[in-house]
C-alpha cells in the first residue's frame, strides 16, 4: 500500500531505515542471519501445501454427491442414461426415473419431453450404465484420427 503525503513518506522511510539497519543492530556475525534459500524453500512449500488443500477442497465440494450417495449404499433413482449432441446447444437426452425412460431435447430456449419410453426391465433398471473406461474411450479417438 503506497501512502503519499508528508505521513506517509516520514513512515515509508522509517520503515527503511529500520529494514537496512537491521543487519547493523544484529551484528556482523553471519550466524545470527537466517538463511535465505532455506527460507524461500519453506514458503513455497508452505505455498504448495495451502494450494494443494485449496484444490483438494475445490473437488470435494464439487463431487460430495457421489460419496454422500456410496455411503448410504443406494444408487441415484434419477440418470441421464444416454446423451446425443445435435448441433449448437441442442441435444437429445434419455433419462431413466427407476424404471421409466424419457426422451427429452434442449435448446436454448429450454427443455420438452418429446416422449415416454417404454419401461425398463428390472435388469436394465438395476444395471449399471456402461460408459467405457477413460484408456478405451482415449484409444478410440486416437484410432479415428490416426
Amino acid at each position: 500500500m503506497l501512502v503519499t503525503g508528508p505521513v506517509g513518506s516520514r513512515r515509508f522511510v522509517l520503515m527503511a531505515t529500520l529494514v537496512l539497519a537491521t543487519p547493523v543492530w544484529a551484528g556482523t556475525d553471519s550466524a545470527a542471519l537466517p538463511d535465505a534459500g532455506a527460507s524461500v524453500l519453506r514458503v513455497f512449500g508452505a505455498l504448495l501445501v495451502v494450494l494443494a488443500l485449496f484444490f483438494a477442497g475445490v473437488w470435494l465440494f464439487k463431487n460430495w454427491q457421489r460419496f454422500a450417495a456410496r455411503q448410504n449404499g443406494t444408487t441415484p433413482r434419477l440418470n441421464v442414461l444416454e446423451v446425443k449432441p445435435l448441433g449448437n446447444r441442442h441435444a437429445l437426452y434419455v433419462v431413466g426415473y427407476d424404471r421409466q425412460r424419457m426422451l427429452v431435447a434442449s435448446s436454448p430456449a429450454g427443455m420438452t419431453l418429446l416422449s415416454s419410453l417404454p419401461q425398463a426391465t428390472e435388469e436394465e433398471a438395476c444395471a449399471p450404465v456402461a460408459r467405457p473406461a477413460f484408456a478405451e474411450a482415449l484409444q478410440k479417438a486416437l484410432g479415428r484420427r490416426g
